[in-house]
């Protein structure tokens, strides 16, 4: 599946998203400042969270409250390797039930075993986005 949107039309995209993801780990591939956080912010809004979303390029992850759940939103971009990630617990989060949306997931794709849908973000030669959402079921 292929989306293309403008920076006004990210509430659409991101309906659409959810609409069509089956899994509740969402993985976000993009270069930098293709739009990956300002997607993740319109997704957890239209989850039902009410907490400010930003990014959590320093802190790593961020914790956002729904009403009987939590979305766990990671920037993996400052991690070096896995071991930095298991040093902050990843695999609790993973392990977890809960939304998980991450950026720069490549960085810990050898430890995802889990269904989760992958979402690549493009820009086009009119900075519009180009979405491509593609399911994934693993198992290790």
């Amino acid at each position: 599946m292929n989306i293309r949107y403008g920076l006004n039309e990210v509430e659409q995209a991101a309906k659409h998203l959810l609409k069509n993801s089956k899994s509740k780990t969402l993985l976000f591939y993009g270069g930098m400042g293709v739009g990956k956080t300002t997607l993740i912010k319109t997704i957890v809004k239209l989850l039902g969270s009410e907490d400010e979303v930003s990014s959590p390029t320093f802190s790593i992850v961020n914790e956002y409250k729904l009403k009987d759940e939590k979305i766990y939103h990671f920037d993996l971009y400052r991690i070096n390797d896995l071991e930095e990630a298991y040093n902050f617990g990843i695999e609790d989060y993973l392990d977890s039930e809960y939304w998980k949306l991450i950026e720069w997931p490549e960085k810990i794709e050898s430890i995802l075993y889990d269904d989760f849908d992958c979402i690549e973000i493009k820009l086009d030669t009119e900075n519009n986005r180009i979405l491509s959402l593609n399911k994934t079921e693993t198992s290790q």
